[in-house]
């Protein structure tokens, strides 16, 4: 798989004009895109169809968690709209009807286990009697026991997850920090080759690369940096 299959620009801008500017700069380095809420509403759904029109690969990044009905009903349209990959909490019942609400599509369901923001203090304070690790590992089986095709969790977690999934769901970790870059409001974070011999499959990369004074030359070397790990051979 080409090293630009794998890594996922994240789309953290609050207009469609900053994020055609953005893709354009980024040129064919660049395949994959993630939409999040903050572009969703303002008018990045239409944005997101346009993107895939054109080739791009587009994960949408929604995170829904509703009843049964409602969860498999937006499944089903935005599988219509062209998408690659879409997040949903994972919680069971919902992932079981997002599943068979795809079926057929080649949408990839990507079930997110913990927020790379949180901790075990945060998941304390939410009423969560798991730690972040047991907590990513129980939601990792049950997402694999819904079918899903794949998981968002840390880096910090991918090579446990792996164990658990096996090597045919997509193990898709944010909180991807290059070497001497800021963590943000990111707590549990690793560099995208440590990622990758962890046991990540998917990056998402967005500060680092987004807020870079080049953000063509960050992403290239983010690049570089995955090949490096996935190929040492070819260096």
């Amino acid at each position: 798989m080409d090293a630009r299959e794998r890594l996922i620009v994240g789309l953290d801008v609050p207009t469609i004009g900053e994020a055609e500017r953005l893709v354009s700069t980024l040129g064919d380095d660049i395949l994959f895109y993630k939409i999040g809420y903050q572009l969703v509403f303002a008018g990045g759904l239409e944005f997101a169809r346009d993107l895939a029109a054109s080739g791009k690969k587009i994960f949408l990044d929604m995170k829904l968690l509703d009843i049964d009905n409602t969860v498999a009903s937006g499944v089903e349209n935005i599988a219509k709209m062209g998408m690659s990959m879409l997040t949903l909490h994972a919680y069971p019942k919902a992932m079981k009807a997002a599943v068979e609400a795809a079926k057929g599509s080649g949408l990839c369901l990507l079930g997110v286990t913990v927020l790379t923001s949180m901790d075990a203090e945060d998941l304390a304070e939410a009423g969560y009697q798991y730690d972040p690790q047991a907590l990513v590992a129980r939601r990792a089986a049950q997402a694999r026991a819904a079918g899903m095709g794949g998981i968002v969790c840390s880096a910090e977690e991918s090579a446990a997850v792996s164990e658990i999934v096996g090597p045919d769901m997509a193990i898709v970790t944010p909180g991807i920090r290059p070497t001497g870059a800021e963590k943000g409001d990111q707590k549990r974070v690793m560099t995208p080759k440590d990622a990758l011999k962890a046991g990540s499959t998917h990056l998402v990369v967005a500060r680092p690369i987004v807020k870079a004074p080049e953000p063509r030359e960050a992403a290239r070397a983010i690049l570089n940096e995955m090949v490096a790990a996935l190929w040492p051979a070819n260096r």
